[in-house]
């Protein structure tokens, strides 16, 4: 007899056992989900991961989704519209304002080049805010084996050079001079060749101005404000905020030759940081000139 209440006891015993197990379970579900939004209000280190990894992993799958549209044109700078169209809403889910100045400065026929500062990856939302009608990026060589995202760049016409070889960048720069003039494209260009997370401007590499004086197209200078006030990558900070973008009037190249070309960078570096540490260091909401 008592056998048989061992037996019986037995299933009992796993039922409660797995009841138990399964209640583990649940209360682990339970406090992740409660621990997750508290952590996400209190920990500002744990918003800003969340955040970034959010944007990165959107990003990447809007990709996804622009590479059957664009792939129907082929490789093409028209493409580019497709990828602003479904990266422009992305300011809104942060929370971000941007405010866009001299607009008029890119009422230009001709092609031309626009070089401005790189402070994060949160530039794109600033770069497709303005970016002009048949303007591509130049960027780094490894973007294009970025997954989707590398892709979609390609399907869009982006340029990518190799930039640890001279020989293949100065190559990919005369190519695009070439293509500029023959096919009407803009180019844009971040002549610090790395993000800057400083406030300030690093020295400019020389490619983007050697490729404006070749082709002989002005230099748009465009910059956009610090993000200290609401972004951070060594506070870890990811907040809300506002953006000042501030499109210059073009620097001329007519006439200029590869020897002009320091003294162009320098010109147009001084005009660019002198207009970034103004708009940078406005008070939120105050207008240019001291209006409110």
């Amino acid at each position: 007899m008592s056998s048989n209440v061992v037996k019986a006891a037995s299933p009992l015993a796993s039922a409660v056992t797995g009841a138990m197990e399964l209640s583990v379970a649940q209360w682990l579900l339970v406090v992740c989900l409660v621990a997750f939004p508290l952590l996400y209000e209190w920990s500002v280190s744990f918003k800003y991961f969340c955040k970034m990894a959010f944007y990165n992993g959107w990003i990447l799958t809007l990709a996804i989704l622009a590479i059957p549209i664009c792939a129907v044109r082929g490789r093409n700078v028209e493409n580019m519209k497709v990828l602003r169209f479904m990266l422009l809403h992305i300011k809104y889910l942060y929370g971000i304002k941007i405010e866009v100045r001299g607009w008029e400065n890119f009422n230009i026929k001709e092609p031309y080049v626009v070089v401005s500062n790189h402070q994060s990856s949160l530039d794109l939302l600033g770069m497709m805010e303005i970016l002009p009608g048949r303007c591509v990026p130049i960027a780094k060589r490894e973007l294009m084996y970025a997954g989707t995202a590398g892709l979609a760049c390609w399907l869009a016409g982006v340029i990518f050079i190799n930039r640890k070889k001279t020989d293949d960048a100065i190559s990919v720069m005369t190519e695009a001079a070439e293509t500029m003039l023959k096919e009407d494209v803009r180019v844009w260009v971040f002549p610090e060749g790395t993000r800057n997370h400083s406030g300030s401007l690093l020295p400019f590499k020389r490619g983007a101005f050697h490729l404006a004086v070749q082709a002989q197209v002005p230099v748009i200078p465009v910059i956009m404000s610090s993000y200290k006030d609401f972004y951070s990558k060594k506070d870890k900070k990811f907040t809300t905020g506002k953006c000042t973008v501030q499109i210059l009037p073009g620097v001329s190249t007519r006439g200029l030759c590869a020897d002009d070309v320091p003294d162009l960078a320098d010109k147009v570096r001084g005009l660019m940081l002198e207009t970034l540490t103004h708009i940078s260091n406005e008070s939120p909401g105050k207008e240019p000139g001291g209006g409110h």
